[in-house]
C-alpha cells in the first residue's frame, strides 16, 4: 500500500526523525505542493516549525537558514506553518520573528527595534483593508475612504523610505484587496464605483513602491486572492483577528519563497519540456504528423494557448529545450512545417529527441548549456518520467501536467520558478546567445585543437569603469552567477550603486564578443582601495563565455591599472561555495600567492613584479579613466 507524502511527513515526526531527515523533506513536499492542496502544506508546515533550525543544522551543516520578519495590521501567526512548509520544499529551513498584533507602524518605524538591529533577510509587512478602514470615521463617505487610503499610503511610502535609509535587507509588500463586505456598505451603485476608483489608486502607489529600489517587492494579493479562492474567513476575521484565509496565506507563503529565490539569485533559466500531449496534442510516433494538433481542433487550441506562454517566457530569456523520447527527424520536421505550432526550432536552445531516458538526457542538455541542473524545469504530462527525474535529479524542478491540457498554464505557472526581480537586455537576448553556442561548438570540432579554435574565434575583451546604465546588469550578474562567483557574495542595484558611489570602490564591467556575435556585459569585478593595495572583493564571469580566456584578460588589465596608479599589491578573496570549487585555483594561476585564510576562504596577494599576460587570441581594449 502506498503511503501518502503527508504521512510519510507525520511518521517521519512521530520517529523524533525530522531534524535528522531533513535532507528528504524537500522531496515529501514537492509531492505534497505538486497535489496543489493548500491544507495538506499547512498540515506539513505545523510539524516542521516546532523544529529548532540550529538542531536541523547539526545534522545538515550545509542547511540555509532564511531570517525573516513578519508583521502588519493583522493576526499573522497562521502564516508561519505555510512559510515554513514552503521554505523546507526549496531545502532551506525558516527562522521567523513574527510581531504583535496591528505592529507594522512601529515595527518600521523604530529604527532602534529589531527589524532594524537584527539581520532579518526580508521584512514581510502584510497589509490588509482593516488597517485603511480603522482610520474612516462613521458614519462614512467614500471621500472619506479617499482621505484614509490617501494618509494610509503616505505613511507606508514614508516608512519604506525609513527601512531603505536605516534597514537592510528587503521589505516585501503587498496590494489590498477591497472586500465586497466593506464596499457593500454603501447601497448605491455610484458610491461604490468611487470608492472602488480609491481603492485602486491607493493599490497602484503601493506597486510603485517596487520601483524605489530592488529591496522593495510589492506582492498583488488581488491576483492571490483570485487564484486561492478566497480572501478571508468571516468568523477568524471578527474573532481572531486574521483577515486572511488559510488558503491566501498558504498562496502568499508560495510566493514569498520564490521572492526569496529571486532575491538569493537562484531564479531558474532553462525550461525543458516534452512533446507528446504536452506541447501538442497526440503521440507524434503513433498518430503521424497529420493527426497532431494544437490550434485546428478544440482541445489543440489548449495546447497551442501553453506554446505561446511558453514563447512568452522564452522572450524574456528564459531558455526553451525539448526532451522527448521521439524521432529526431520527425520532430524537426513538425517543428519546422506543422500549421499549428507557435514555437518553432529556432525558439530552442537544444532539441533532444531520442529514446535514451530523460534524466540522461537532461544531463546532456546541462552540459552543452554548460549550466546547472539546479537552472532547469522540466515540464512532462507523464508520471513515470515526472517521477524518475524527481528521484535521479532532484536540482531539477519538476512540473507534473495531466491529462487537461486547459490546465498547463495553471501548473506551469503555480511556482515562480523563472520569477527574477528585473529584466535586463541581456535576458532578452539570451536565448540567441545560448543558440549560437552551436556555432561556436561546430568551429571548435572543425579546428582540430583548443589554440586554433580561439585564434578563430576572434574573442574581443572590454573593460571599463561600470556605468549607471549597468547598474541592474551588474547587480543580476552577482545574484545569478554561481559558477565563476569568486566569493559567492550577491549584491542588489543599490549594492552595485553605493560601489560605484564609494571613492575608494572600483566597479569593473567586463564585455566580450566572436565572430558569432556580441555577449554583452558578461563579467564583473568589485575592488576597494586598502591605502596602498587593491583588494578584489569579488569577481564574476557568465559560464556563457568560459574557457575563452576572459577572466584572464580582465584581471591582466585591472592588475596594469593597479600599478599604474602606484599600488604596491593587489590582494583578493575567494571564498568557496557549493558551485564555484572549480576556480578555487583562478588567483594562483596568474601570479597571486596564498597570504592566509581557512580551509573555505582563502585571501591572495600579488606584488605587480611579474605581471601576467594577455592571451595572445584576445584583443583587449580597457578604459577605466576616472569619472570626470
Amino acid at each position: 500500500m502506498t503511503t501518502s507524502p503527508l504521512d510519510r511527513l507525520r511518521a517521519l515526526a512521530a520517529q523524533g526523525g525530522l531534524a535528522e531527515h531533513y535532507g528528504s523533506v524537500a522531496r515529501i513536499l514537492t509531492e505534497l505542493a505538486s497535489d496543489g492542496r493548500p491544507a495538506d502544506m499547512i498540515r506539513a508546515g505545523t510539524l516542521l516549525k516546532r523544529l529548532d533550525p540550529d538542531r536541523i543544522r547539526e545534522h545538515h551543516p550545509g542547511t540555509e537558514v532564511v531570517p525573516l520578519a513578519v508583521t502588519g495590521w493583522s493576526t499573522l501567526d497562521g502564516l508561519i506553518a505555510p512559510l515554513t512548509a514552503e521554505m523546507a520544499r526549496h531545502g532551506w529551513v525558516l527562522r521567523p520573528r513574527t510581531s504583535d498584533f496591528a505592529a507594522y507602524r512601529k515595527d518600521l518605524g523604530d529604527t532602534s527595534g529589531p527589524i532594524y538591529t537584527e539581520p532579518f533577510e526580508a521584512v514581510l509587512c502584510v497589509l490588509d483593508a482593516q488597517a485603511v478602514f480603522d482610520r474612516l470615521p462613521g458614519p462614512w463617505t467614500a471621500s472619506d475612504v479617499e482621505e484614509a487610503a490617501s494618509g494610509f499610503c503616505t505613511e507606508i511610502e514614508e516608512l519604506t523610505e525609513r527601512f531603505l535609509t536605516e534597514g537592510s535587507g528587503r521589505l516585501v509588500l503587498n496590494t489590498i484587496a477591497l472586500p465586497r463586505s466593506l464596499s457593500h456598505q454603501f447601497v448605491d451603485h455610484a458610491t461604490r464605483c468611487r470608492v472602488g476608483i480609491h481603492w485602486r489608486e491607493l493599490n497602484i502607489r503601493l506597486l510603485r513602491l517596487a520601483a524605489r529600489s530592488d529591496r522593495v517587492a510589492v506582492i498583488d494579493m488581488e491576483q492571490l486572492a483570485t487564484a486561492s479562492g478566497s480572501l478571508s474567513d468571516a468568523r477568524m476575521a471578527q474573532y481572531a483577528k486574521a483577515r486572511f484565509s488559510d488558503e491566501l496565506l498558504a498562496a502568499y507563503a508560495r510566493e514569498v519563497t520564490h521572492l526569496i529565490r529571486a532575491f538569493r539569485g537562484r531564479s531558474r533559466k532553462v525550461l525543458v519540456v516534452d512533446l507528446d500531449n504536452t506541447l501538442w496534442d497526440g503521440v507524434l510516433g503513433d498518430d503521424g504528423p497529420e493527426r497532431i494538433a494544437a490550434a485546428s481542433t478544440l482541445r489543440g487550441e489548449a495546447f497551442g494557448a501553453f506554446q505561446r506562454v511558453v514563447r512568452q517566457l522564452a522572450s524574456q530569456g528564459v531558455l526553451l529545450a525539448v526532451c522527448s523520447k521521439n524521432d529526431e527527424d520527425l520532430v524537426n520536421k513538425v517543428l519546422a512545417e506543422h500549421p499549428d505550432m507557435t514555437l518553432r526550432q529556432k525558439d530552442f536552445v537544444k532539441i533532444v529527441a531520442d529514446w535514451q531516458p530523460k534524466d540522461a538526457n537532461l544531463r546532456v542538455i546541462a552540459e552543452g548549456l554548460n549550466l546547472g541542473l539546479d537552472s532547469f524545469v522540466f515540464v512532462d504530462d507523464s508520471p513515470a518520467e515526472c517521477g524518475l527525474v524527481s528521484s535521479s535529479l532532484p536540482q531539477v524542478a519538476v512540473v507534473r501536467l495531466d491529462d487537461e491540457p486547459a490546465l498547463h498554464i495553471e501548473r506551469l505557472l503555480a511556482d515562480g520558478w523563472f520569477t527574477t526581480l528585473r529584466l535586463t537586455d541581456e535576458d532578452r537576448h539570451r536565448g540567441e546567445n545560448y543558440r549560437s553556442l552551436a556555432a561556436r561548438r561546430d568551429l571548435r570540432e572543425a579546428a582540430g585543437s583548443a589554440d586554433s579554435y580561439l585564434r578563430e574565434l576572434g574573442v574581443t575583451v572590454s573593460v571599463s569603469r561600470g556605468k549607471g546604465f549597468e547598474t541592474e546588469r551588474l547587480s543580476q550578474l552577482t545574484l545569478r552567477t554561481n559558477q565563476f562567483n569568486l566569493t559567492g557574495e550577491r549584491l542588489s542595484a543599490a549594492d552595485v550603486t553605493a560601489w560605484r558611489e564609494d571613492p575608494e570602490g572600483l566597479v569593473l564591467s567586463v564585455r566580450s564578443a566572436d565572430r558569432f556575435g556580441d555577449n554583452g556585459l558578461t563579467g564583473a569585478v568589485f575592488a576597494r582601495c586598502r591605502g596602498t593595495t587593491l583588494h578584489v572583493h569579488n569577481m564574476l564571469l557568465s559560464c556563457r563565455v568560459f574557457d575563452r580566456g576572459v577572466e584572464t584578460a580582465a584581471m591582466a588589465s585591472l592588475l596594469a591599472h593597479a600599478r599604474a596608479q602606484g599600488h604596491t599589491a593587489v590582494t583578493g578573496t575567494y571564498r568557496a561555495t557549493e558551485r564555484n570549487r572549480r576556480f578555487a585555483d583562478f588567483y594562483p594561476s596568474l601570479g597571486f600567492v596564498r597570504s592566509g585564510g581557512t580551509e573555505t576562504s582563502a585571501e591572495f596577494r600579488h606584488n605587480l613584479e611579474q605581471m601576467p599576460g594577455v592571451p595572445g587570441h584576445i584583443q583587449l581594449s580597457t578604459d577605466l579613466k576616472e569619472p570626470s
